[in-house]
């Protein structure tokens, strides 16, 4: 894909809040090129939802006028009148469906070879005219096709919009700079509503110098860069650009039936280069790929950024866009785990401690200090319900408690038992599969019947029955005893006790209580894990709803295949309204359609397993994640882009077993991507400086430009925060003075809280965020807090990559800051950033 798309790899709305800087490099303009081009898309926009209120006065119309032949009262009117309603029903319904976020692409296009159109008014050529590029590399754009979720039409049938479905905007979804056809320029139209929000650029054809109604086309964003970069004089940087152009078109083009693994280091593109190879599959295939496609990011941040790139790919529920910590249904994470704690959860040991939660679970909880049980448990000593007169009132207030050590049924007018060693070992008969605990119930109920028969007189009844040769009598006296006991009311409320439907969080806030966990984590982890483990699961809370962490949730995605959902019963279709039965118009008259959002949304909620799976920053997926992730491409093809430079999870070995488990034995397809042009040289070799320790041999991308801006150091010395908090603030300040775009503010985990309040009030073009949280994400200019922090707040291979990954994130400046704990020389050089 062209390197330009790479650029995008995670600026716009992850890296840069909204805001819209003006683009970095010759060609591109400023805020005011970057606000003048949103102008005049905006202006498009509006002429079109003019053309679109026009549209459903139209439909209006129709309907009233249907309305109206139906005084005629002819059958022959009556049936006009009911096609016509139906016909301007659905019209009006899908115009107002598609009314929200309509405008998402825009394809400028040379001349064609013919001037042959289509239905919906654009020229059908696929490849420029001979003569549509002069011999000094000018060029005309000669047509401009707007892309959106329908085709609008002008008053003179020109095209306003075409849908994206149609052949016309096939160039949009295909177009890269080694095949480009007749596209120059690409660019993506960020919108909410009737407002355009922002325009980011791709130049098909960077060699160009191009012209719209006459004036130099403008390339606002990353675009830019790849303009200046294909203008350049020197042979060197024409064949830089090239090689971009094709190592990423041969990644989006590669066969769909295998896994495709993409690696290569900060700005390289990774990510885009993913995401424009869903656009193609989809384009490609896109029955094969109904199933879904499942795009995968570490960060909410980067979330944002994706649904900028994918605009088109979110309609009819094709593709879905998670977060790790909220690709589990109902679970969004919001906390965070101190490493220690993350790297028990993330572990490949904890499957097995999650098994033994599972079942656990099921047996009562101990008393607490006060000896009181845990709520919905009983204990030795309470009361059954046949002596509910005597019983002492659950904790809740719903009635009395229930024995779970204890079973008394009367049967056939006799009383009949089950002590707790029966209990014990039939819950372990039940468990001894491997079966989800829920959908075991049936089986537990089943047992329970079965050794109650077995202590009762009818059971040797029904023997004799059987050796007279009745065996029919028998079983009608089984299934009564069954009945008999099923009915009681004891034995439900028991059942329910003993073997309850479990939840995932129920578990989990099962697993705070140390003591218990102790029992399940033998010899699966530590004392010391141990105790970590549950201290942070207690943020839970004994109803589970409390805060989790991005951990949390694989253990909850876990849990929940640990325990199956029961089926439950079909929600019955609405009825048909007698009337409208007799009268044929429950047929006729069109329901309200569920928009698109609503179908993607809905759509979203019921899959489980999708049919093509994208996982960004691939390095960064603990054992446990990679799992997750697995269930839900079962029979998918995947897409897995990443740098194992830039992993934050310690033990990749591990790491790299539970990835190859996920993606199974499907054929291998490997890239890697060389060339950064995120960073400009000055921090790239800043940067190379870290690699280098982080990960001896690693080779670091090439960067393909030079700004001759050194990165800055400032030291500051002594403990105090005051003035570590005033150098932060004063060197924002001067670099939000010095570029036009965004300002990251990196800083430990630890301290991300502080630092968000020294640059408060700066404005909203500075965004302060821990270092695990700037994967992915670039800024314009960047304030590096303390890289000693940073690389001491995991374990020294970590904390290494995880610096690397931080002084990888601006596109032209980087300060320095450091404290005493870098040991700075007398230049402000921290001791990690020295030669």
């Amino acid at each position: 894909m062209a390197a330009q798309d790479a650029a995008v790899d995670s600026a716009g709305a992850a890296g840069r809040s909204g805001t819209e800087p003006g683009a970095a490099g010759p060609g591109s303009g400023n805020d005011s090129a970057r606000a003048g081009e949103i102008e005049s898309e905006q202006d498009h926009l509006d002429r079109v939802y003019r053309r679109l209120e026009e549209k459903i006065h139209e439909a209006e119309f129709l309907m009233a006028d249907a309305a109206r032949r139906g005084h005629v009262g002819t059958p022959g009117a009556l049936a006009e009148r009911d096609a016509q309603v139906f016909r301007a029903g659905v019209h009006l319904t899908r115009l107002n469906n598609e009314f929200e976020d309509f405008l998402f692409g825009r394809v400028d296009l040379l001349a064609g070879k013919d001037g042959a159109k289509g239905p919906d008014g654009a020229y059908t050529s696929v490849e420029p005219a001979d003569g549509a590029v002069a011999p000094d590399g000018t060029a005309r754009i000669a047509e401009t096709l707007h892309i959106g979720r329908i085709g609008v039409l002008d008053a003179e049938y020109a095209p306003l919009v075409i849908d994206w479905r149609a052949p016309a905007a096939a160039p949009f979804y295909r177009a890269t700079p080694v095949d480009p056809g007749r596209v120059v320029r690409r660019r993506v139209i960020r919108s909410k509503g009737r407002r355009v929000l922002g325009v980011e650029d791709d130049l098909m054809r960077p060699e160009l110098t191009a012209t719209l109604d006459g004036r130099p086309l403008p390339v606002i964003g990353d675009g830019a860069l790849m303009a200046a970069l294909g203008q350049a004089r020197g042979h060197t940087m024409r064949d830089i650009v090239s090689s971009i152009q094709a190592e990423q078109d041969m990644v989006i083009r590669a066969p769909a039936a295998s896994v495709t693994e993409v690696s290569g280091g900060p700005g390289t593109g990774k990510t885009a280069v993913a995401l424009h190879r869903a656009a193609y599959l989809l384009y490609q295939d896109r029955r094969r790929y109904a199933g879904g496609i499942l795009v995968v990011s570490p960060t909410p941040l980067l979330v944002a950024y994706t649904e900028g790139v994918l605009p088109s790919l979110g309609e009819e529920g094709q593709v879905a866009i998670r977060a790790l910590g909220s690709l589990a249904e109902g679970a969004e994470a919001t906390a965070y785990d101190d490493p220690a704690v993350a790297r028990v959860k993330g572990s490949a040991r904890m499957p097995r401690l999650l098994r033994r939660a599972a079942r656990g679970a099921l047996e009562p909880a101990p008393a607490d200090r006060g000896g009181r049980p845990a709520p919905g448990q009983a204990t030795p000593g309470q009361p059954t319900p046949d002596d509910a007169a005597d019983a002492d009132e659950a904790p809740d207030g719903t009635g009395p408690r229930v024995r779970t050590d204890l079973l008394r049924v009367v049967a056939f007018g006799r009383r009949l038992e089950l002590d707790a060693d029966a209990l014990h070992h039939i819950r372990q008969a039940v468990l001894g599969g491997t079966a989800p605990v829920n959908l075991l119930r049936p089986r537990a109920r089943r047992l329970l019947l079965d050794a109650l028969w077995a202590q009762s007189g009818a059971a040797s009844r029904a023997g004799e029955y059987v050796s007279r040769g009745d065996a029919e009598l028998a079983a009608e006296l089984r299934s009564g005893f069954d009945e008999d006991v099923s009915s009681e009311d004891a034995f439900a409320a028991f059942l329910d006790a003993w073997w309850p439907e479990l939840t995932p969080r129920a578990v989990l806030a099962a697993m705070a209580d140390e003591r218990r966990l102790a029992r399940w984590a033998r010899r699966i982890l530590t004392p010391g894990e141990t105790r970590r483990l549950a201290r942070s699961l207690r943020r839970v809370g004994p109803d589970g709803t409390g805060p989790l962490s991005v951990h949390d949730v694989a253990l909850l995605d876990e849990l929940d295949a640990l325990l199956g959902t029961p089926p439950r019963p079909r929600r019955q279709h609405r009825e048909l309204d007698p009337l409208d039965a007799l009268t044929g118009l429950e047929e006729l008259m069109p329901q309200r359609e569920e928009t698109q959002r609503e179908r993607a949304e809905r759509l979203a909620a019921e899959r489980t397993e999708y049919a093509h799976v994208i996982v960004d920053e691939a390095q960064d997926l603990t054992p446990m994640q990679w799992r997750m992730v697995g269930r839900r491409g079962r029979a998918a093809t995947w897409t897995v882009v990443g740098d194992p430079a830039q992993s934050s999870w310690p033990d990749q070995e591990e790491a790299a077993a539970a990835r190859e488990e996920a993606l199974g034995r499907r054929p291998r397809r490997r890239f890697t991507l060389t060339v950064n042009y995120r960073n400009p040289a000055e921090i790239a070799e800043l940067a190379a400086k870290v690699l280098a320790l982080a990960l001896p041999g690693a080779e670091a991308p090439t960067a393909v430009r030079s700004t001759g801006v050194r990165p800055r150091f400032r030291a500051v010395h002594g403990p105090s925060d005051e003035a570590l908090a005033r150098a932060v603030r004063e060197e924002t300040g001067r670099l939000l003075d010095s570029v036009d775009g965004t300002v990251g503010v990196v800083a430990a985990m630890d301290r991300r809280e502080q630092v968000a309040e020294w640059v408060a009030g700066l404005g909203e073009r500075v965004v302060a965020l821990g270092s695990l949280e700037a994967k992915g994400l670039e800024y314009d200019a960047t304030v590096l807090v303390s890289p000693a922090e940073i690389a001491d707040a995991s374990p020294a291979s970590v904390g290494l990559r995880v610096l690397y990954v931080a002084l990888t994130r601006a596109t032209r400046e980087l300060t320095v800051v450091s404290t005493h704990r870098d040991a700075p020389d007398e230049q402000g050089v921290p001791d990690l950033l020295r030669d």
